[in-house]
């Protein structure tokens, strides 16, 4: 993800929904899809209306939260936004400032129709409801933050890489009951909750994702059939592209995480030879694999050949 951050301030925006519409997406996973949707096309009409000609496009990049603080099912989308677009004659244009308004609205009405439009008819009284209790459209945070170019890549992390809870949130447990707190997000205040163990098990499983959804998805200038991305500087210097690039040798990463070398043979000290390398039990050609990976890198390979972070198969 380094590779693909832009040199350019971006904004991070949450799309929340309403309370009533948490149900369906508990029993239907499915229709988390439609959130994903929902913003994509919110974002870029947004975009679009500056200039309906050129249509500038944003690289932005949505995560899926189905947690709260209180680890309540509360789905909803964090999304990072480059301030500005690339133009369909290779010009940029910064865009300072976002128009709540139409966020609020548009991510309303696009995914009220597209559960509508899923759901059946039978979801036209939720839908009449959500309009009526929340006439100014669901809540959209987009207010200026601090995410410049050199911290936006720990910035990002900082929400992907993030736990349903963390541990230093769990007070105790007595092997009957759970205790935790959590700031309440209203006003702030510290919460402490009580709850069995059980019930904090279910809390946390329901937030497990189904196989093979994705929680993180591309849109505009970083997807990955965007070619115009090459156009762009990235946010990441070249300097630390090697030490970037290095995190894909598995010899190098096995060694830092867990303190051994996996060629060196346990029993004798002697290092081992690597022969071939099997994934999904099919022979993998070592250097088709290795150049796969820097090719999606946009990176010169180094001198030294390594396969990304998959274990070998060797031979004493």
């Amino acid at each position: 993800m380094s590779f693909k951050i832009i040199d350019v301030p971006h904004r991070h925006c949450v799309f929340t929904i309403a309370q009533e519409l948490r149900p369906f997406f508990l029993e239907d996973r499915s229709l988390l899809n439609c959130l994903f949707s929902a913003v994509r096309s919110v974002v870029l009409r947004m975009f679009y209306k500056l200039n309906k000609s050129l249509q500038f496009t944003p690289g932005f990049i949505c995560v899926l939260h189905t947690f709260g603080r209180d680890l309540k099912w509360n789905p909803h989308i964090h999304c990072l936004i480059s301030e500005g677009g690339l133009g369909n004659n290779n010009t940029w244009r910064s865009v300072n400032h976002f128009n709540f308004r139409l966020l609020r609205n548009s991510f309303q009405t696009t995914l009220l129709n597209e559960l509508h439009t899923r759901i059946g008819d039978s979801f036209r009284k939720t839908k009449a409801s959500c309009y009526r209790n929340q006439k100014n459209g669901f809540y959209v945070y987009a207010k200026p933050n601090k995410c410049d170019p050199k911290t936006v890549t720990k910035y990002i992390g900082r929400y992907l890489g993030r736990p349903v809870i963390a541990t230093s949130r769990i007070n105790q447990y007595d092997g009957d009951f759970v205790t935790f707190h959590c700031n309440r997000h209203e006003d702030d205040v510290l919460v402490t909750e009580k709850v069995p163990v059980m019930d904090f098990i279910k809390r946390l499983i329901r937030h497990i994702p189904e196989k093979y959804f994705k929680m993180i998805r591309y849109y505009g200038l970083y997807a990955c059939p965007y070619k115009k991305i090459r156009l762009l500087r990235p946010a990441i210097s070249k300097e630390k592209r090697k030490v970037y690039l290095s995190f894909n040798r598995w010899r190098d990463s096995i060694l830092l995480s867990f303190g051994y070398d996996p060629l060196t043979c346990p029993c004798c000290g002697e290092t081992m030879l690597f022969l071939e390398l099997y994934y999904n039990h099919k022979r993998v050609s070592l250097d088709e694999l290795y150049e796969r990976t820097m090719k999606k890198a946009r990176c010169r390979p180094p001198n030294r050949i390594y396969p990304p972070q998959i274990s070998p198969a060797v031979i004493r």
